[in-house]
């Protein structure tokens, strides 16, 4: 349990608790199904029992985590449909996001999102599927965040408490695919020149082709072809996340 969360400092507890807490779903560090054991996770972070709880019922309000008879929680799980009108939703908004971030991003931010974006591929290459996952996550957000529109922000981030675990599933099993090249670096490319119908087009098409492998494997999923601790348990060891 504690690979997913780091130790918490004493002041605003609840508060700091529940920031890592929806730092990792935002990440993925945290697999779909990940079922939260109270008592583990204070251990893990430093803290009683009580801001654990507490941060739980939060994001259990903001759909990240579900909650279940007994009291029991789980990183929410994803349906084919649900995933599905979610991203028809992210490819309104975070096309909104591109188109106002383009003419509003600074040059160095655009290398710092070449910079994510080289580490990814480089995670991808060299098997560690954990950072990738961390890394996709980065690229999308520091992007978005140019759009200087926070209402958007929060909306975007928290369709992304539910779609970060998602990103698990991609690696290694459904891997992004793209026709012409991935379309990240089309999004750079045309940050660059600042065409704002360029960039949204790019993270719309990132969003469609590279997830169309893994609306397959939802699929597969959902018919019984495959199960979860499948898909996990043959995740290199080494980028493993501990769910028990």
């Amino acid at each position: 349990m504690s690979e997913g969360v780091n130790p918490i400092a004493r002041d605003n507890l609840t508060e700091r608790v529940y920031r890592e807490l929806r730092s990792g779903l935002l990440e993925g560090r945290f697999w779909p199904g990940h079922r939260f054991k109270v008592r583990q996770l204070a251990a893990a972070m430093g803290v009683s029992e009580t801001p654990i709880r507490e941060a739980l019922m939060q994001l259990s309000r903001e759909r990240g985590i579900e909650m279940h008879a007994g009291r029991s929680m789980s990183v929410a799980e994803l349906s084919v449909a649900q995933y599905l009108e979610l991203r028809r939703i992210r490819l309104l908004l975070e096309g909104l996001a591109a188109e106002e971030a383009t003419l509003k991003i600074s040059d160095s931010a655009i290398d710092e999102l070449a910079a994510i974006h080289e580490r990814l591929a480089a995670a991808e290459k060299k098997g560690r599927w954990r950072e990738a996952v961390r890394h996709n996550w980065f690229f999308h957000n520091l992007l978005f965040r140019y759009a200087d529109m926070p209402e958007l922000l929060v909306i975007l981030e928290n369709i992304w408490l539910r779609n970060g675990p998602l990103i698990n599933y991609q690696y290694p099993h459904a891997p992004p695919t793209y026709e012409n090249g991935h379309q990240h670096l089309y999004v750079i490319d045309a940050l660059r020149r600042r065409q704002p119908e360029e960039v949204k087009r790019a993270i719309q098409q990132d969003m469609v082709q590279g997830g169309a492998p893994l609306v397959a494997l939802l699929e597969k999923l959902q018919r019984g072809e495959i199960t979860r601790d499948e898909l996990r348990a043959s995740r290199d060891i080494q980028d493993g996340f501990d769910d028990s």
